[in-house]
């Protein structure tokens, strides 16, 4: 594709003006995603509507569980925790996911952010003290994310694409870690399947969702949620 055509495609896609892509061949990819491969994009939505729908119908037992768990082990806190998030091109949208934190965790964020572990916008601590008992398994399994194949069958997110962030994340990230946003944003990427996930940095996370932007296809796709499944039963979360 040509610089110029690449230009005009990224920016319509990330929503930012940039004189010329940091990763030309990241954005060469998205565009080209874009553009085109209607097949490959057709494929993945049929599959996302698909699995999506037979998650939520076929554990509903499951969410019931989680649901009575979280609200017995905090009474004073709701199921579902809702969070904007951003999506493709910097659309922010509402994500949900079962509650695993006390009801003021975002009040309390500001006082923990001496203790980050992790480099760049993002905010990780292993022993977050704002989680609750029962969040502390859901996170462990990774079921807190369940009710987001809602937003799957929504089309707020895909089964797989890079992880979606805050927008105050966002807003901190530069023109190279904007390309995140070129695609639509997932449960599931390389960043996620890694055993070592929460050890990596931040740029190194970034480095795994461009690369994925470079390979997304229908083979990679299905490889990262077999992955993805490994990850879920030995228990990686945090």
């Amino acid at each position: 594709m040509p610089p110029r055509a690449r230009r005009y495609a990224v920016r319509e896609l990330a929503g930012y003006e940039a004189p010329e892509a940091p990763d030309p061949a990241v954005a060469d990819a998205a565009a080209r995603l874009a553009c085109g491969r209607r097949a490959y994009r057709a494929a993945k939505r049929a599959f996302d509507v698909a699995f999506s729908a037979l998650v939520l119908v076929a554990f509903s037992w499951l969410y019931l569980i989680i649901a009575v768990a979280v609200k017995l082990d905090d009474p004073s806190g709701p199921v579902i925790f809702r969070q904007t998030r951003v999506g493709r091109g910097g659309r922010e949208f509402t994500m949900y996911k079962f509650r695993s934190m006390r009801p003021d965790a975002e009040e309390r964020l500001e006082s923990l952010r001496s203790m980050n572990e992790k480099t760049g916008p993002v905010f990780k601590m292993r022993e977050d003290p704002r989680v609750t008992r029962v969040g502390r398994v859901i996170r462990k399994l990774s079921l807190d994310e369940l009710p987001q194949f809602a937003n799957v069958l929504r089309g707020d997110l895909s089964v797989v694409g890079p992880r979606p962030a805050l927008p105050s994340e966002v807003a901190a990230y530069t023109p190279r870690q904007r390309q995140r946003l070129l695609v639509r944003q997932g449960l599931t990427c390389y960043w996620q399947t890694r055993m070592n996930r929460d050890d990596l940095t931040f740029d190194e996370w970034v480095d795994l969702d461009l690369l994925y932007i470079e390979q997304c296809g229908i083979w990679a796709d299905l490889k990262l949620i077999i992955q993805t499944v490994g990850v879920v039963l030995s228990a990686q979360g945090r």
